[in-house]
């Protein structure tokens, strides 16, 4: 068993932006593209957390539950590791070094960054396969991530520890509508 995989949310309905998120191109690359790239410097293995796409590892909701719950609840049941990295595939500027920062904190619950605002940024996280059970339960019953994390704890990464490590931000900036991407492209390429 290796210690942690790589997923990328990508199951989204995409209604805000109209399109496929993971096909937007953000510079010369697609959200997905970025995403994948910026994980695949920090895990050996990564999965697509949603329908069948060509060239890419996919797995399909395991739970029958809308929102990105039941995709994390389908990579904890199916992934033969000790943690999961998630990140959202609308999180194109997700930085490697964020992603290996928040694994590297030793942690039996999931590692989650919280915003300057006090929100946690649960699409960018670290969850351990140890509440798989909990998740399914969560998702099979209506739930969210955020119902989760209130259900098994987590250990919140602040913005005095997160910005330690160069991050501001733009590893959690969701781009949800065509206004969105155009502020991520001014403010972090």
């Amino acid at each position: 068993m290796s210690d942690v995989i790589g997923a990328i949310l990508t199951g989204g309905k995409s209604t805000r932006m109209g399109r496929d998120k993971a096909d937007v191109i953000v510079g010369d690359q697609t959200m997905l593209a970025m995403v994948a790239k910026a994980m695949s410097k920090t895990v050996e293995q990564v999965v697509l957390l949603g329908a069948d796409r060509d060239n890419w590892v996919c797995w399909p909701d395991v739970v029958h539950a809308s929102g990105p719950l039941a995709g994390v609840a389908t990579a904890l049941t199916r992934a033969g590791s000790d943690r999961v990295l998630v990140v959202a595939v609308d999180q194109p500027f997700v930085r490697s070094e964020t992603m290996r920062a928040l694994l590297a904190v030793d942690s039996d619950v999931p590692v989650v960054p919280v915003d300057a605002t006090g929100s946690r940024q649960v699409t960018c996280s670290v969850y351990p396969t140890s509440i798989a059970d909990a998740a399914i339960d969560e998702a099979a019953n209506g739930g969210s991530i955020q119902t989760l994390l209130d259900r098994v704890s987590f250990r919140a990464v602040t913005a005095d520890e997160w910005s330690v490590w160069g991050e501001d931000g733009r590893s959690w900036f969701s781009v949800d509508t065509d206004e969105d991407l155009a502020t991520g492209v001014r403010e972090y390429l």
